[in-house]
């Protein structure tokens, strides 16, 4: 069984929203990981120590670990290594962060796809996002992606061994234009050459973007489902990066009481278009571009 790594921090209404949740699955095998409060905020302690309480109400057989912070790391570095710890005991495991309320059948999707695609170094990790805004993209339950979506998400420990938090070859990879090959269009290279500047600049406090940058160095891609499986409640302004409404706030999700398989291996370019266009370099992503940066700066 794979383990579930639960990320909270200071949010304990959405703790306990998504808790209840994972209550109902009881996992045999939980990790827990938080970090610790901001000195500068303040009642942020108060607020991390409600929210770990939430987690005390473990009523089901079930092996804890709790990696809890004594000191703020971020949350890029608090959440990727706690990532990496988990997968130093295990070659899988699912995430899930305390805004993330999963469809009861994301589980057993994530176990089913992490046993097809173990040994598959084509794919880098399997997700419970879906953004296609109600377009079905394939007969099957899943389809393809170069976009590591992870609200909601799994992968391998031989997947993993490749992130990279400080974006290292970062200045090689610029200057050699090596993104060109991941992008279809000069705006969409514009915005993740940006993008990376700011995170090797520590401007910008994330994991997901190192990890979308080694699932592309090494060609990889991302299960997706056909219907979406997490949605995510952390647009009311609490979240560390998610403090605005977007179109893809609190989606619904759709059970896969039956998972039928993908006969072919290819990555569905047009559903990676309608993606860029609705979360990246499109025009409304563009319009709303400085707020994010200065978001995710303040974050830092």
């Amino acid at each position: 069984m794979t383990p579930l790594l639960y990320i909270i921090f200071n949010r304990p209404d959405h703790t306990e929203r998504s808790f209840e949740r994972i209550r109902s699955l009881a996992p045999p095998v939980l990790y827990i990981a938080a970090d610790a409060a901001r000195l500068d905020r303040d009642g942020e302690r108060e607020k991390t120590e409600q929210a770990r309480a939430v987690t005390e109400a473990i009523d089901w057989p079930c092996d804890v670990h709790r990696l809890y912070a004594t000191e703020n790391m971020g949350c890029g570095r608090r959440i990727s290594s706690a990532i990496t710890e988990v997968l130093s005991n295990h070659e899988t495991v699912i995430t899930l962060e305390d805004d993330c309320i999963p469809e009861p059948t994301f589980f057993a999707y994530c176990e089913t796809l992490l046993d097809r695609y173990r040994d598959d170094t084509r794919i880098m990790g399997v997700s419970g996002n879906n953004y296609q805004q109600g377009i079905s993209r394939t007969d099957a339950s899943y389809y393809f992606s170069k976009y590591p979506h992870c609200w909601g998400w799994a992968t391998w420990r031989r997947a993993w061994k490749h992130f990279d938090l400080s974006i290292s070859r970062w200045p090689e990879i610029r200057e050699t234009n090596q993104l060109k090959h991941f992008c279809e269009s000069e705006r969409e290279l514009d915005y993740w050459i940006k993008m990376y500047d700011y995170v090797q600049e520590k401007q910008v406090d994330s994991w997901a973007f190192p990890w979308t940058l080694a699932c592309w160095l090494q060609n990889g891609l991302t299960v997706l489902p056909d219907a979406n499986l997490v949605s995510n409640i952390g647009f009311d302004g609490g979240g560390t990066h998610t403090n605005q409404k977007m179109p893809y706030a609190e989606l619904p999700t759709f059970p896969m009481n039956e998972i039928v398989h993908e006969d072919e291996l290819y990555r569905h370019t047009e559903a990676d278009r309608y993606t860029d266009e609705l979360l990246y370099s499109g025009p409304w992503q563009q319009s709303q571009k400085k707020r994010w940066y200065r978001r995710f700066k303040r974050a830092a």
